[in-house]
């Protein structure tokens, strides 16, 4: 990592901010795409066309998704408009509830959600380079672990740097995808395809929607990410809940553009064996040919990449800001005085990272602890009405639309995906479940070797 100069760190602003504001309105929104558009689109809908068997089922449970997210979103931006602290829902939590659940979030965020993030995928981008480079199987893992060390290095020396790399990949990948998109309707279906069937031809229960949504979500997540930086978002008050709101909005609809284009090109049938559905899809579209394998493989690249440099961008902060307000080592909170990051909070995470990236098991834990982050994200829109009874006065400049409907349709919509999960996966719901009550005892031994190091100082 660069070598800081022994400068002393900047004054805090009046939200308590010691980073530089410097991420504008297109940034803002270029990371809510960037991190949320990342490899899961590329395989999830063969996995949940394998789960409802029809296109009825399956666009129904894309736009369920969608508008889960774009409702968790609308919310947040409250939050985050009238409290722009690094951290997102680690401050919203703070703010809201005290300590303990905010403390059980970083917890989450620290030992599991984020160094499995990002293990899984620079893992996706080191497979995917080796269509074009000789990597074997056993060193995918080194390559893996390079790349995080290498986006790091890019979120070290600063935000501006980081979000420039965010802005030109984004926008790269979110054209291709589209295009992509509009081109799988010109895919031409050979005789020996399966007909498709009717839309609604298999039906689908409620639970099995529900299940298939669990992976859905996996992709849509990332719409709150850019709450992490909200410490570092140039006049967050209306930065902040536009970034959110557009970015979530673009992810949507790409989304549900992609999903039926690869409807239209291959069968259920089709969809639900090919893990790899893009790759498939293209080989059906005469406009990309032979090439179509190359060009699906630099989009994939290109996708893990910016996924990977918004994770980096992003989850740090919230290490930063668990630190920062006194339930983590005070050293984690440094700002680095030469590039105005938090160096410390990004190379622990890039050394997490690094660690369950050369594990052979991180891509199963980064699956299923995805919805250890959803209890977090149900108590953070449960805030809104929190702080809407306890602090009346405080200044809101962004209100969540259709209040109090809007923030209660997350809410159920998460308790139904949490309870459904509980029911038809209890293991793997179970060890989600208990890797967070782990933080019930870490906190206790926290706030003991805190009270020591007080009792020390006096």
């Amino acid at each position: 990592m660069p070598i800081d100069t022994p400068t002393q760190n900047p004054a805090a602003d009046r939200w308590g901010e010691r980073m530089p504001r410097s991420l504008g309105p297109w940034g803002a929104t270029a990371v809510v795409v960037g991190v949320t558009i990342g490899s899961g689109i590329f395989r999830v809908p063969a996995t949940v066309a394998g789960q409802l068997h029809g296109p009825g089922p399956a666009m129904l449970c894309w736009l369920l998704g969608g508008l889960i997210s774009l409702c968790g979103a609308l919310s947040v931006a409250e939050l985050g408009a009238a409290l722009p602290r690094s951290g997102g829902i680690f401050a919203y939590l703070l703010e809201c509830y005290g300590p303990l659940p905010a403390f059980l979030y970083g917890w989450a965020c620290l030992m599991v959600i984020t160094p499995a993030a990002l293990g899984a995928t620079s893992t996706i981008f080191a497979e995917y380079l080796g269509y074009f480079l000789p990597i074997s199987a056993a060193d995918v893992h080194y390559v893996a672990a390079l790349t995080i060390a290498v986006m790091g290095v890019i979120n070290y020396i600063g935000l501006r740097r980081a979000a420039a790399v965010m802005n030109v990949t984004t926008v790269a990948k979110f054209i291709a995808i589209i295009v992509l998109g509009l081109l799988a309707f010109t895919a031409v279906r050979s005789p020996a395809q399966p007909p498709q069937p009717a839309a609604w031809a298999h039906g689908a229960s409620l639970s099995l929607i529900a299940s298939a949504l669990i992976p859905v979500l996996w992709t849509y997540d990332g719409w709150s990410n850019l709450t992490s930086v909200g410490g570092e978002i140039s006049r967050p008050q209306t930065t902040l809940p536009i970034g959110l709101v557009l970015g979530t909005g673009c992810v949507v609809l790409v989304y549900v553009l992609l999903n039926l284009g690869f409807w239209h090109a291959l069968s259920a049938s089709e969809m639900a064996a090919s893990p790899l559905v893009a790759a498939t899809a293209a080989a059906h579209i005469p406009a990309i040919g032979a090439a179509g394998a190359s060009l699906v493989t630099c989009l994939v690249l290109v996708s893990s990449f910016s996924g990977l440099n918004g994770s980096m961008m992003t989850d740090p902060r919230i290490i930063y800001g668990m630190a920062d307000r006194g339930l983590f080592f005070r050293a984690v909170a440094r700002v680095s005085p030469r590039f105005n990051s938090p160096s410390v909070a990004i190379v622990l995470s890039a050394a997490l990272g690094c660690v369950y990236v050369l594990q052979n098991d991180f891509a199963q834990l980064a699956d299923r602890f995805v919805l250890g982050e959803w209890p977090f994200y149900a108590a953070s829109v449960a805030g809104v009405y929190v702080l809407r009874r306890t602090r009346p006065d405080l200044p809101r400049p962004y209100r969540v639309w259709a209040y109090p409907l809007l923030p209660a349709l997350f809410l159920l919509a998460s308790l139904g995906l949490m309870g459904n999960a509980l029911l038809t996966d209890p293991r793997d719901t179970g060890i989600t479940l208990l890797t967070i009550a782990v933080g019930f005892p870490a906190y206790a031994i926290w706030k003991w070797l805190d009270r020591r190091r007080a009792k020390a100082n006096e």
